[in-house]
């Protein structure tokens, strides 16, 4: 749905560009600090559970907030919501520079991830911009920003640490101040993009007066409604988003472990494997999905996704190689670019009016679950057999291709 104030004030395309680019700008921020919590956290002498915790907290703390944020933009607007989670994201980036602790440390994961709901705000925004037909080639674009964000992320970050000898002085002596202080510029940029360019979408008095049930993801109304039978096929669609998470999010863990123990790959090949999986996303949810989209639907790119996914994750044990663990992770990351889009557009178009962005909310919500338990999943396989974590977490993501049949069927005679 469209709401008037965008149709005044902008131009649908316009509106969704900028929302790309600030969700784009924030996740470069993002990538920068990830790969760097594990060395700036051992200087405070943390273990490898110590570390894992800041993983787990920032992922945790997007699980119980997004749906707060989601209902919050359904009932004073997405610019509201994107303003103070920039500015937040924004902050926590300043602390992460300044930390002289382990606890300080993992107080701004804490932070980033209770203002990681510009993401659940982003994509109700697009689902407000677009029509049911173009809805998951916005998503595609959202998918497209993670990618572009975890690719360059890294890349800035390691620039970063290699010149802060030559820079001398402070950024000497602290060398991840340099690469906080640009996450946390670029997520202010993003806050700025957002007070200057982009429109409101949601109308004042077009939300429900009365608090929406999904708000709370531990409140027992939450559960009720979600299970009501009003909307069938949100459970389903919902499960399968906890799946493909904690399929992704188990690389985290995982994959550098088995790169590095048994193929003897370097850290630099291991992050360019990572950046292959970045440049597939970028290349195919940033374009190619709207032609796929228009040819064969979000339920077959759903269930073919799937299937790759499936077979690519199994298959990463039996790489052998850099070259053959590449061709792998492209088939993964294919399958993971086709079905992330596909499912976050066919849970919006089970939104009812109005909690849109509450739905979206609960999507993100399922998502962060599956990005607590991925890594913890991945970790405790990994010490028990180098095979087990990823062809386990096959097993878990095969789960996903009956129910897109499944979701397939039961939509095949509902309007779009």
């Amino acid at each position: 749905m469209v709401h008037g104030q965008i149709a005044r004030s902008s131009s649908p395309r316009a509106a969704l560009m900028t929302v790309f680019l600030v969700v784009l700008v924030d996740l470069v921020g993002f990538g920068i600090i990830l790969p760097l919590l594990p060395f700036f956290a051992s200087q405070f002498q943390a273990g490898p559970a110590a570390i894992g915790t800041l993983y787990a907290v920032y992922s945790f703390a997007q699980l119980v907030f997004s749906p707060l944020w989601g209902s919050l933009s359904d009932r004073i607007g997405r610019r509201p919501v994107m303003l103070i989670s920039t500015f937040g994201s924004s902050l926590s980036y300043v602390l992460f520079v300044f930390s002289h602790s382990f606890w300080a440390l993992f107080a701004t994961r804490l932070l980033a991830g209770v203002m990681g709901g510009n993401i659940s705000a982003a994509q109700s925004y697009v689902s407000d911009v677009t029509t049911p037909q173009d809805r998951a080639k916005g998503m595609g674009l959202i998918g497209a920003a993670f990618g572009i964000g975890f690719a360059l992320g890294p890349i800035i970050a390691s620039a970063m640490l290699h010149w802060a000898p030559v820079w001398g002085g402070w950024f000497e002596k602290n060398p991840y101040a340099a690469p906080g202080l640009a996450a946390g510029t670029l997520s202010f940029a993003s806050f700025l993009l957002v007070l200057l360019k982009l429109p409101e979408t949601v109308q004042k008095g077009s939300a429900p007066a009365a608090p929406s049930a999904r708000r709370s993801v531990f409140g027992s109304a939450f559960w009720k409604e979600v299970f009501s039978g009003r909307d069938r096929h949100l459970p389903v669609l919902l499960g399968c988003v906890v799946l493909l998470s904690v399929g992704q999010s188990s690389l985290y863990s995982a994959f550098p472990l088995f790169c590095r123990d048994v193929l003897r790959l370097t850290p630099a090949q291991i992050g360019m494997e990572f950046g292959l999986m970045g440049i597939v996303a970028i290349f195919i949810q940033g374009g190619l999905i709207r032609v796929l989209v228009k040819r064969v639907g979000e339920n077959a790119l759903f269930l073919v996704g799937s299937i790759l996914m499936t077979a690519g994750l199994a298959a990463i044990p039996f790489g052998g190689s850099f070259g053959g663990l590449t061709l792998i992770l492209a088939v993964m990351s294919v399958g993971g670019s086709f079905n992330g889009p596909a499912i976050f557009s066919l849970v919006s178009k089970e939104a009812r009016e109005g909690e849109t962005g509450a739905t979206m909310g609960l999507s993100q919500s399922s998502a962060g679950l599956g990005r607590v338990l991925g890594p913890v999943w991945g970790g405790a396989l990994y010490s028990r057999g180098y095979f087990l974590p990823f062809v386990l977490t096959a097993a878990l993501v095969a789960l996903t291709i009956p129910a897109a049949r499944f979701l397939a069927k039961g939509r095949g005679a509902r309007p779009a």
